[in-house]
């Protein structure tokens, strides 16, 4: 993205980003309910346009269905009366996004194999995805999203609803993809820590701005104070980051940060 900028009617949800995510990169997207971070993945899946400015994938303008984007959402409930396979679920990624039945194919089914191996999915993957625990239905949903080799993975929140071991098994299934296959990784994440081992880089939404630099540059008490517009207190402890914020003047309903209560 360059010098990219949505609007809602006179609402400017974020306005001059630039923002690469570069082959083999991490970044985290942060920052507080409402500021923007799933807008801008939907932004590079072709779902919004943008009100200014530019945005392309692998050197190409933005586009609905593009297989140079996998795709991760959260973690939902599925149906328990749904008949879809998890098989079925990483298949729509070859070809979800076209109409109409498709013909037996020996080589989509190869390829889908190849994704559901990749994430360790194989003895599971012709079960009903309704029967399986939200741990494994990410794991399907990984292999969905790395099934046309894309360039760039979009995350969103994928590490919600599940426990400490799910979110490290998902980060890591997604890390080591990047690392293996060259992907860019765009993630947005509530919470910065279980990532943070991992990441490259942080792009911060707040108050209409996006901030992008190492955790080190972002994750600092003047920095956020100064794109917040108030006072914000980062600790680090036990390689954990914890933003302390006035709860009274700072959204802070997003999990690394907590409130500073008054007395």
């Amino acid at each position: 993205m360059t010098g990219a900028a949505v609007t809602f009617g006179d609402r400017v949800l974020w306005h001059d980003v630039d923002l690469t995510v570069r082959t083999g990169e991490f970044v985290a997207v942060l920052g507080p309910n409402g500021a923007g971070k799933t807008t801008m993945l939907r932004v590079l899946l072709g779902q919004i346009p943008l009100s200014a400015g530019t945005a392309t994938v692998a050197g190409h303008p933005v586009t609905k269905g593009s297989v140079d984007i996998g795709y991760v959402p959260q973690q939902r409930s599925m149906d328990a009366l749904a008949p879809i396979r998890g098989r079925d679920l990483v298949t729509m990624g070859v070809d979800g996004h076209r109409w109409g039945p498709r013909w037996p194919s020996p080589a989509r089914r190869h390829k889908v194999d190849e994704a559901i191996s990749v994430v360790g999915a194989s003895s599971y993957a012709n079960a009903p995805i309704s029967q399986l625990s939200g741990g494994e239905q990410q794991r399907l949903r990984i292999a969905q999203a790395l099934v046309t080799d894309p360039t760039l993975m979009l995350c969103d929140e994928p590490l919600l609803s599940l426990d400490i071991r799910h979110q490290a098994a998902v980060t890591q299934l997604i890390d080591q993809a990047r690392r293996d296959r060259d992907i860019g990784v765009l993630f947005v994440t509530h919470e910065i820590n279980p990532v943070l081992p991992y990441i490259d880089r942080v792009a911060y939404v707040a108050g209409g701005r996006v901030l992008v630099g190492t955790p080190d540059e972002v994750m600092r008490s003047d920095t956020l104070s100064e794109l917040y517009g108030s006072p914000v207190q980062v600790f680090r402890r036990d390689n954990r980051i914890i933003v302390l914020a006035d709860e009274e003047r700072v959204p802070h309903n997003h999990g690394e940060h907590k409130a500073k209560t008054r007395d």
